[in-house]
């Protein structure tokens, strides 16, 4: 017997889910009929599909080949489906992001397609929770700053964050340092209390750990910027940020690396996101104006 594409499709939630009463869920089936119906594709196929455990599922060997072989097709097809069903109804784009670049960057680029009748809907927050949101549908499209490796997410790289360590001239030596040594006085601001971008420049620029706390911690890097133009102190920040203050010379390097710090964002979408729906459009227009 060949596979319906219903047993391929509920297959395929169960194997992005983990569980049967996941899968259940987001194909708005009950329990017993997903048992069923996966059973019924095992014996069409004449193999284990999935290993049953306490709490869960896990794919064996052929489950997992099995999903790489219909997973994009059928979210093709169901893209090509919602296409039709969202397309009259709902322009709205419900997008997620990082506060900092989405203000400063992105929904400036978007600025002309609201009179053309988009609508847009912008979120706030850390990549987790924002590809969560992405997950259960209350978000269309997410610009992550970490590479999204879950099942049933499309991601794409459209942008580069390169870093520069920066501070009023009050703080400058005049030359740029190739150590953390002359930076010992200068306080240091962060946007989170762990300073992860600073520690990375440490690490990666200076190659030796921050030992330091940050003297001022603000969870915006717009924020952050403007303590730093304020005189507070030194920070690193993304030159989309900084750049305009740089050439305006309220701002300083202080240190000039040959290979600066850089971090890819990415767009991710829901695989099974069509080629016309909103979210595609958006996204496609953001990686056109924001080349890699």
């Amino acid at each position: 017997m060949r596979p319906s594409l219903e047993l391929l499709r509920t297959f395929l939630a169960v194997h992005r889910s983990g569980s049967i009463t996941g899968g259940a869920e987001q194909l708005g089936l009950s329990q017993p009929t997903v048992t069923t119906q996966l059973k019924t594709l095992e014996t069409a196929l004449n193999r284990p599909l999935f290993d049953r455990l306490a709490r869960g599922v896990r794919p064996t060997g052929a489950g997992d080949e099995l999903a790489r072989r219909v997973a994009d097709p059928i979210d093709a097809l169901d893209g090509l489906m919602l296409d039709e069903l969202e397309a009259p109804t709902s322009a709205t784009v419900h997008l997620g992001g990082p506060s900092d670049f989405l203000c400063t960057l992105v929904l400036p680029s978007l600025a002309d397609r609201l009179a053309d009748g988009l609508q847009l809907r912008a979120t706030f927050g850390l990549p987790d929770d924002l590809l969560d949101r992405l997950a259960n549908h209350s978000l269309d499209l997410v610009i992550s700053s970490t590479r999204p490796r879950r099942a049933g997410v499309r991601a794409t790289p459209f942008y580069d964050e390169t870093f520069a360590l920066v501070a009023t001239p009050h703080w400058s030596a005049g030359t740029p340092t190739s150590s953390p040594e002359p930076l010992r006085n200068i306080p240091l601001i962060a946007y989170a209390e762990e300073a992860p971008i600073i520690r990375r420049y440490w690490r990666t620029v200076f190659n030796t750990r921050l030992t330091r706390t940050a003297d001022l911690v603000v969870p915006d890097l717009r924020g952050v910027l403007a303590a730093v133009i304020a005189g507070a102190g030194a920070s690193v920040l993304p030159t989309y940020l900084c750049e305009r203050h740089l050439a305006a010379g309220e701002l300083v390097a202080l240190s000039d690396p040959e290979l600066p710090p850089l971090n890819t964002l990415y767009l991710a979408t829901r695989s099974n996101t069509g080629p016309h729906n909103p979210a595609t459009v958006v996204r496609d227009q953001l990686l056109r104006t924001f080349t890699v």
